[in-house]
């Protein structure tokens, strides 16, 4: 290791939350049939939107607008608050990130639920916090376990994905908002909704932008299918907001996906589109789980958690299994939560390929 490092990034792993599936076809020596384990939209990103890209690769030879106005702009009359509140970063994840160098000093501690999405984690502990992980209640996220860790810990930041991933679980919109009403005053709720584009109706909280004890973070990477276009953003009092700008790279958004983003934003019938194809595809792999003997869980997002119905080493087998068969998915890696699959949704020739795969993949992993 460097001998350049600082003692605390010297101790770090260097590793990656999760394993890509470009790695995967490198170490099996052959692609995948069907991708359906990184949670992105096989149902694409609106014909609008990657027009507006195409025309915008002209301008690559130019930075992107390093105060991303005009998307700040749009969003703000998309969430009825003012471009003050908003700020826009490569991803939920990059902007995790900049979250936690702002907010986190070596031993902060900080609240997360125990096998929830683990790059808000590998954040927390690169900027050296203590996490306090609280464990899932019912394939749900526990809101009051976790208050209680908050008000016990003196969290800081106390994070909680609704709709969730792994589970594609979610709590109704007041759930959150009774959450947020008795936060400690010292703790800072980090709300992804990552999957809000597809969350049923009455599942996001009605939380003012200006509310000082809450950031809301969103994506262009799942309903809008721009993952690799890497456009986040969040929603947060004024004053957090502008403090991004003392941290994030202010070239980080390029020309293309700025102008992608704005397309997409308004072409809301192309995101009706997908939310009808993602409720087809549910549909679909309830369907292929029951003809196996096994169960899908309800889903509020563009995957669907599989329970396996037995440990997670059963699940473990299952899922390589599946990938030696050419079909990329994933799983929670948190028993109880192991015991289960994780299947992104796509179109049906991918429905098609888990149909074939899944009960060759159980067959050879009971015997």
């Amino acid at each position: 290791m460097s001998r350049f490092l600082t003692p605390h990034a010297a101790l770090l792993p260097s590793s990656v939350p999760f394993t890509g599936p470009e790695t995967l076809e490198r170490r099996q020596g052959a692609p995948f049939r069907a991708r359906l384990g990184a949670n992105e939209s096989l149902f694409g990103a609106s014909p609008k939107a990657l027009a507006a890209m195409r025309a915008a690769v002209e301008e690559v030879p130019l930075y992107g607008d390093p105060e991303n106005h005009d998307l700040k702009q749009a969003l703000a009359r998309h969430h009825g608050c003012a471009p003050e509140n908003i700020v826009v970063g490569p991803g939920i994840d990059g902007l995790l990130g900049l979250l936690c160098r702002l907010t986190l000093e070596p031993g902060t501690p900080v609240v997360t639920s125990l096998g929830a999405y683990p790059t808000f984690a590998f954040h927390v502990a690169g900027y050296g916090g203590r996490l306090i992980r609280v464990p899932y209640r019912d394939d749900f996220e526990d809101p009051a376990a976790l208050l209680t860790a908050a008000e016990r810990e003196g969290a800081r930041l106390l994070y909680l994905a609704n709709p969730d991933n792994p589970m594609g679980s979610h709590h109704p919109g007041p759930v959150i908002e009774d959450l947020l009403a008795d936060l400690p005053p010292q703790t800072l709720l980090v709300l992804d909704e990552a999957y809000a584009d597809l969350a049923p109706e009455g599942a996001l909280p009605r939380i003012p932008a200006d509310h000082p004890q809450v950031i809301r973070l969103r994506t262009f990477s799942k309903g809008h299918g721009m993952a690799g276009a890497r456009v986040g953003y969040a929603i947060a009092e004024p004053g957090l907001a502008l403090a991004f700008d003392k941290v994030r790279d202010h070239f980080g958004m390029n020309r293309i996906s700025q102008t992608g983003a704005l397309a997409a934003l308004e072409d809301r019938e192309w995101l009706t589109h997908v939310r009808d194809q993602v409720a087809r595809a549910r549909a679909r792999i309830a369907a292929i789980a029951q003809e196996n003997g096994l169960s899908a869980l309800p889903s509020a997002t563009n995957f669907v958690a599989v329970d396996c119905g037995r440990d997670g080493d059963f699940a473990r087998r299952v899922l390589a299994e599946s990938l030696a068969r050419g079909l990329f998915i994933r799983m929670p890696g948190v028993a109880p939560l192991d015991r289960c699959i994780r299947i992104s949704l796509g179109p049906e020739p991918a429905m098609d390929v888990v149909a074939g795969v899944l009960p060759q993949a159980l067959a050879a992993a009971r015997g």
